[in-house]
């Protein structure tokens, strides 16, 4: 049960962790850009929004005209997404709170061991292409004059963050030593079952 337990716990980590991925991947508030007091840019990886109180937003027009790590930032986090949806499928099969493959518990376990390390790449493939993107703007910030304040926004912690978690729950998942042990117990349980009948019919 406490095998169970940890393989549930780590599910719903990394469904936390690509809810946070999807969200930060549709966000505008990748790169913020003030140029006066009240004028503020906010560019995305699909729409750039702009404006002073209300504001007006409009999606990319051309891939090939957008900068090189939106580019990037984009391809990888969905990627990532689809390696997430992936692992769900997988590991519902092998997680042992489900009934998929019960008479076949090495193909099970198996199963769920996949399903965590697509979890654990999703999640370092997202934290990676993220950390680059950062990287990027801050050296974009050291470029770019002093009137304008170039800085990144919200969507990148959201992305960091669904990373993270994303990689623990897979690690949760893939945590093949609790499986080795309860299996092992079951069986030691199976070979002490025949000794112990036969004792009890010549009482």
């Amino acid at each position: 049960m406490a095998n169970s337990g940890l393989q549930l716990l780590g599910f719903i980590l990394s469904l936390v962790g690509l809810a946070a991925t999807i969200s930060a991947t549709f966000m505008v508030q990748w790169k913020k850009q003030s140029q006066s007091k009240a004028h503020r840019v906010y560019e995305g990886l699909w729409m750039t929004c702009s404006g002073n109180e209300r504001t007006t937003c409009d999606p990319h027009d051309s891939v090939l005209k957008l900068p090189p790590e939106v580019q990037a930032t984009r391809a990888v986090l969905l990627f990532s997404i689809l390696l997430s949806a992936v692992a769900v499928m997988i590991s519902i099969v092998g997680m042992k709170c489900t009934h998929f493959m019960d008479a076949k518990p090495s193909s099970k376990s198996l199963a769920a061991l996949i399903g965590g390390i697509l979890f654990m790449s999703s999640g370092l493939l997202t934290i990676i292409i993220t950390s680059w993107y950062v990287k990027m703007i801050v050296n974009s910030s050291q470029q770019t004059h002093r009137l304008q304040s170039l800085e990144f926004g919200k969507a990148v912690f959201v992305s960091g963050f669904g990373g993270f978690l994303t990689m623990g729950g897979g690690a949760f998942l893939s945590c093949r030593r609790c499986s080795k042990r309860q299996a092992a117990q079951s069986i030691s349980s199976n070979h002490l079952l025949p000794t112990a009948i036969p004792k009890s019919n010549y009482v």
